[in-house]
């Protein structure tokens, strides 16, 4: 029964089982169930779970939110490929750790979460320029700019979002170009987000998939076309 495999698959990703999730996953494959199914109804379930975890707990287990993650772009990955038409892409997202900053784990599991949600995620890296971010974002048609800061200058340092806010607004993309910012600065201080431009940040990897979900949605509803 799917409550089953849910309920395997979300043990083994909250145990931080890879090999386990993945049986679980063959498993339900082997049982009938389609790639779709896989999919909406297990790996995207799984993300919210944890997102509802994370709000009753807002210290849960970092190896958690990893895990959860990586597993869910690998099974989507797999996923994905088995579809029997493309699925819909909900929109575009490009992410990056601010320049003059080389942490990684937090952009990795936002882009993992991204995946399994059906957003498509171009990865910049990490120390990634402000006109980088706009460039790359126009080139893809993405709604969002996503920026990774784990360090106070690099969140608020003069050519982080900043710069990001002041070239969309010199070019006029404000509103088809959405800013989502996240880490340790941005919740020592939840009002920081503002004072260098963004739209949005999040506290977490995993809840920053549903804030720039959100933000996607909200270009789309502002958009005449």
């Amino acid at each position: 029964m799917l409550d089953d495999i849910i309920n395997h698959y979300n043990e083994a990703v909250f145990d931080t089982d890879k090999e386990a999730a993945f049986e679980v996953i063959d498993n339900a494959l082997a049982e009938g169930y389609t790639p779709e199914d896989i999919i909406f109804k297990v790996v995207i379930p799984a993300i919210n779970e944890m997102m509802a975890i994370i709000t009753r707990d807002p210290d849960a287990n970092l190896a958690q939110h990893f895990m959860t993650a990586q597993i869910a772009s690998e099974v989507t990955e797999k996923m994905l490929r088995q579809f029997k038409s493309p699925p819909e892409i909900v929109g575009r997202v490009v992410i990056g750790t601010a320049i003059g900053d080389l942490h990684s784990l937090g952009k990795r599991i936002v882009s993992g979460c991204l995946k399994a949600m059906m957003i498509e995620t171009i990865d910049l890296g990490v120390n990634v320029a402000a006109e980088r971010f706009v460039d790359e974002a126009i080139a893809h048609k993405a709604q969002v700019i996503a920026i990774s800061a784990m360090m106070v200058h690099s969140a608020t340092g003069e050519n982080g979002c900043r710069k990001v806010r002041k070239l969309l607004n010199e070019q006029g993309l404000e509103s088809g170009i959405k800013i989502a910012v996240g880490g340790a600065p941005f919740r020592f201080d939840p009002k920081l987000y503002k004072t260098v431009g963004a739209d949005a940040w999040a506290a977490d990897g995993i809840s920053a998939a549903k804030t720039i979900v959100d933000l996607i949605h909200e270009v789309h509803a502002n958009d005449p076309h």
